[in-house]
């Protein structure tokens, strides 16, 4: 009968029997080998990884920077938005942070009175509580007005209106589009009647003056104000100057290219605007310093097949004499005054135009401009009014915007 060798372990069968294969002791340490005996095949003798701390080789990789809390929320970019969320900076907000938009308050308390109608009622029966603001006709106009009364940097613009073709309301479109634009803008608009035929453009307001642009040019020298060169213009009721031409036709045909230039670089001392009423011919000597100071063209057509058929040769003379460019940006106001519009397609006519320019604004009928006379614009129906707005408001959009 074997004996049980006593092997210090507990009797839970975690000892070693006395027959199994001794190991060599020179596998484990000195101290432990001296003691033990293990027997391979009964005890794992691999090491334990699970209390083992596997600390990463970090001598290839970059470390990344410690960014502390207060670190993170300082920047030196600045801008709206930041600022609205409460981050901060490590320098000063530049003067540039303060803007409108974030110092004017928005709110419905502070917002203006609306313009009329039972929403200014309302406004002011609410002790000011209750602003609904403007109506959507009013939004529209004001809308209109800015893009009308938009700043024009870089000098005076100059905006002639011309066409092939006597009798389709040029000297009436100049008028409307003088009118539309003093009337809003804040600088000062002078139309120029440059036509060498005996012009009637300062037939279409309340003459103030017998001076003309021969006037002008004669006196160039020592006109040396705007309050002496303003008693040289007729004024309209919506602020519009108007320089007549020669009355007498004999001298109106002397009105040649040295004295538009003469009379131009007189305006633009004191004009942020120059409108230009041309002759009905496209070649003579005062279309070429028209051509090249103009910012952007107004075409006029009529609503007849010849009168549409000359404006769009108008349209093709300009860009075979290198003014392609002032085509693709020009506008086109398609005058409707006559009767005889009703029996021709305007659309096609409208059409037709679009393929080739910005844009073509309808002037309606209105008796008032058949007529002839003096053009009263508060006094014009509403549809011309308004038609002529939308005529200032492409031209100035031409200006600033061009193709």
């Amino acid at each position: 009968m074997s004996k049980k060798k006593d092997s210090g372990f507990g009797e839970d069968g975690a000892g070693l029997g006395e027959n199994s294969p001794n190991v060599d002791p020179a596998d484990f340490g000195s101290e432990v080998s001296s003691q033990l005996s293990v027997v391979s095949n009964e005890v794992d003798i691999s090491p334990a990884t699970s209390s083992i701390e596997v600390i990463p080789d970090t001598s290839a990789q970059e470390l990344e920077p410690v960014v502390t809390e207060e670190q993170d929320l300082t920047r030196t970019g600045y801008s709206r938005r930041d600022s609205l969320r409460g981050e901060t900076f490590d320098e000063p907000e530049p003067a540039a942070m303060l803007t409108a938009d974030r110092l004017i308050d928005a709110s419905a308390k502070f917002r203006a009175a609306p313009e009329s109608g039972w929403r200014r009622l309302l406004f002011f029966i609410s002790l000011k509580l209750i602003n609904l603001g403007d109506s959507p006709k009013v939004k529209a106009r004001k809308a209109m007005d800015a893009r009308i009364g938009a700043l024009l940097e870089g000098g005076t613009k100059y905006i002639p209106v011309l066409t092939r073709k006597g009798g389709v309301g040029k000297t009436t479109i100049s008028t409307l589009l003088g009118m539309a634009l003093a009337q809003v803008r804040e600088d000062r608009v002078i139309a120029i009647d440059a036509n060498p035929d005996r012009g009637t453009l300062a037939e279409r307001v309340s003459k103030s003056t017998r001076f003309t642009v021969r006037d002008v040019v004669n006196r160039a020298a020592s006109i040396d104000g705007f309050a002496e060169f303003s008693n040289m213009v007729s004024r309209d009721e919506t602020r519009l100057d108007v320089l007549a031409s020669d009355a007498d036709p004999m001298l109106s045909e002397a009105f040649n290219e040295g004295d538009y230039n003469v009379v131009a670089d007189m305006a633009a001392r004191y004009y942020s605007v120059v409108i230009t009423d041309c002759g009905t011919g496209i070649v003579h000597s005062v279309m070429r310093p028209t051509l090249q100071r103009a910012s952007t063209l107004v075409i006029v057509s009529g609503g007849s097949v010849d009168e549409a058929r000359l404006a769009s040769e108008t349209l093709t003379w300009l860009e075979a004499n290198g003014f392609g460019e002032l085509v693709r940006n020009s506008v086109v106001a398609l005058n409707t005054a006559t009767q005889a519009t009703l029996l021709v397609k305007l659309d096609e006519i409208e059409q037709h135009f679009k393929t080739r320019v910005r844009s073509v604004i309808r002037i309606p009928y209105d008796p008032a401009l058949a007529a002839g006379s003096v053009i009263k614009f508060n006094e014009l129906n509403s549809q011309t009014r308004e038609a002529a707005r939308e005529l200032a408001a492409e031209v100035v959009g031409s200006i600033l915007s061009p193709l």
